[in-house]
């Protein structure tokens, strides 16, 4: 996406100013910061990061780097223990600028440094912001304060928060201390986890951009074959907790972490980023970016190169395949990111149209921007899958074949691309074409569980079920707390008819999201299979989603002599779903020993596209027909082999 080969001059990377003060005042605080940076220093300031925000190792690494610190003394502050924490760094360090906002006296302890008082005003060029300036001059025109290196961490309140002081490491010295530790018994040294950047903009719609930045960057490391790089469901459940690095790559299971928040204010933005190693809580890399919205394409591939560089000899890969199927253009990546953003709300139609129409944006902006395209054309798909009939059902998947062509066309590389393509040509029954995209997606996507995940599910629709078996524990191991992937590991267990097998992985998907559908009943057919009637019966009354509770429910029905149940159950089924469960209707009756209206109703199912068919190869529903001549002829025709 952007050009790694001109990066930034480094000493626009740091901030040199670590600016402290109390939320409470941060109108009051904006004159005196915008002063420092028209003066030209580049200031880090954080008051928008309050006590409950995860982690905040960069902020902790700015302060230990910087060669000022200046402190906001007020009636707030002084209760502050963030911000007596902060004046303690700068006071040890002696790099302290004490500045009285309202004419409040410092706390003891740093009353002995002379203060200056802004209490008269904050009008900009005032005698008094001139020597808040004058003073943080005069600190940089002297070698700074060595930061001790290692040493034990400053018991501050942050610090306990974040389990651990930082330890930025810079030049050739990095590479001698960094040797010193040694990563935990079966962890490879090459994993890492990129965690959703905070947004600290201010403003809560804004959050999409920052954790659709991390999730690009993250792209773009999984593109590099010699990194294992966690899947983004599984970073996302530290959103919001508290936990410390080293807990939370031991849960994930990585040698480091990629953390991060974005600060963006009209057109630009401030990124810091920071590579810690999860062993130990230091940091290994973090940098500060503060750019132009239309240079946030050079950024990302920035960060991508530099932890690829730290972490691997494969300097510039990353950075190489950021580019693939990406944008250059700030507007479509803007729309994109909204519509990913709506995708991955998945609450229905309303979301999914909504994500649709920002991805339609995105290429009416950039038609060449391939990520969107593939994007756009699985939005396509679900929408025909889950919410169309007849004729616009089949529209859509035209729409959702083309779109997905165009991204293969424009970036044949890219494995999103052609997932899409597989994923779309599957779903409207064209199953022989689908195989070369979804063979592709697997050559080119060993770093994207989503791919291996999707790739799996289609393995096991069409019965290769050693790849099925292989994709999805890849994709485990690179998205441990994604409750998809057990789900989909008990899907691949109960068409390959390895009932037994089903409970364990369903079981942890609920564990991870107790409100996943479709989990109970997969779990109930697996016991309907082991003769567990009774038992899968209670399984399909929790299941929420009628497409898989209610046939369920009617082949229980049936088995324990219950005839007018059953019968009501399949007229319910046809009532709520109407052709959209012509499928799930040949489900029942295959159950039931009627084989010819099983196959007469899957006759019609192939006339609607219900893409319910796709699972009819595999599908142990319907073994009571797969010696039916005219079944066999009709998986024929579907082009399963």
């Amino acid at each position: 996406m952007g050009d790694a080969d001109q990066p930034e001059a480094p000493a626009q990377a740091l901030s040199t100013v670590f600016f402290s003060y109390s939320r409470a005042d941060q109108k009051a605080a904006q004159p005196v910061i915008r002063a420092l940076e028209d003066a030209g220093f580049s200031v880090w300031w954080d008051g928008l990061l309050g006590g409950g925000e995860r982690f905040a190792h960069a902020t902790a690494a700015a302060l230990e780097r910087a060669r000022a610190v200046v402190v906001l003394w007020s009636k707030t502050s002084i209760d502050s223990h963030w911000v007596h924490d902060e004046a303690t760094s700068g006071r040890e360090r002696r790099v302290l600028v004490p500045v009285s906002l309202d004419g409040s006296m410092p706390p003891l302890g740093f009353r002995q440094f002379q203060t200056i008082d802004l209490s008269r005003g904050l009008r900009r060029g005032s005698p008094d912001l001139q020597r808040v300036v004058d003073a943080v001059a005069t600190l940089h025109e002297r070698p700074p304060a060595p930061v001790p290196t290692p040493r034990p961490p400053r018991p501050d309140r942050r610090a306990l928060m974040i389990g651990g002081a930082t330890l930025v490491a810079a030049g050739g010295g990095a590479a001698a201390w960094w040797t010193l530790f040694r990563r935990p018994a079966g962890v490879s040294a090459n994993t890492v986890a990129v965690l959703p950047f905070d947004n600290v903009s201010g403003q809560a719609g804004q959050t999409y951009f920052a954790e659709g930045l991390s999730a690009e960057v993250r792209a773009a490391l999984a593109r590099n074959a010699v990194l294992r790089v966690v899947g983004q469901t599984s970073s996302d459940v530290f959103r919001n907790h508290a936990e410390d690095a080293k807990a939370i790559s031991r849960k994930l299971g990585v040698a480091f972490l990629l953390d991060g928040n974005v600060r963006q204010s009209g057109n630009r933005v401030r990124i810091s980023a920071e590579l810690i190693d999860g062993q130990t809580g230091f940091s290994r890399w973090s940098q500060t970016f503060d750019r132009g919205l239309d240079d946030i394409f050079a950024v990302q591939t920035e960060i991508a190169g530099a932890v690829t560089s730290a972490l691997t000899d494969e300097v510039g890969a990353a950075a190489q395949a950021q580019g693939l199927g990406g944008t250059q253009n700030v507007a479509a990546f803007d729309a994109y990111l909204r519509g990913r953003a709506a995708f991955n709300l998945a609450q229905g139609e309303a979301t999914d149209r909504d994500a649709l129409a920002r991805f339609d944006e995105a290429i009416a902006k950039d038609p060449r921007f391939a990520v969107a395209q593939a994007a756009r054309s699985r939005s396509l798909a679900v929408i025909a899958n889950q919410y169309a009939e007849g004729a616009e059902r089949r529209a859509f998947y035209d729409k959702a074949i083309a779109g997905a062509r165009r991204a293969v066309e424009l970036a044949p590389k890219l494995a999103d691309a052609q997932s899409a393509l597989g994923y779309a040509l599957f779903n409207r029954l064209d199953i022989r074409a689908a195989r070369e995209p979804y063979d592709q997606s697997y050559a080119l996507g060993q770093g994207d569980p989503d791919v291996l995940g999707r790739f799996a599910l289609y393995c096991a629709r069409t019965g290769r079920f050693d790849e099925a078996n292989r994709a999805i524990s890849q994709a485990a191991e690179l998205d441990p707390l994604n409750p998809r992937t057990f789900r989909t590991i008990g899907i691949v267990k109960y068409a390959s008819r390895h009932y037994e097998e089903v409970m364990d992985p369903a079981a942890r998907a609920l564990a991870l999201n107790p409100a996943m559908a479709n989990v109970t009943a997969e779990v109930g057919y697996a016991k309907l299979m082991l003769g567990q009637v009774e038992e899968a019966n209670a399984d399909f009354a929790k299941e929420r989603n009628p497409l898989f509770r209610l046939p369920g429910l009617a082949i229980v029905a049936q088995r324990t002599g219950r005839a007018d149940d059953a019968r009501r159950t399949l007229e319910d089924l046809v009532r709520q779903l109407g052709d959209n469960g012509l499928y799930q209707q040949a489900q029942i009756l295959a159950q039931w020993g009627d084989k010819a209206g099983a196959v007469n109703l899957l006759r019609r199912a192939r006339r609607a596209g219900d893409s319910g068919l796709i699972l009819a190869k595999t599908d142990p529903l319907l073994d009571p027909i797969r010696g039916e001549p005219d079944f066999v002829k009709l998986l024929r025709e579907l082009g399963f082999a």
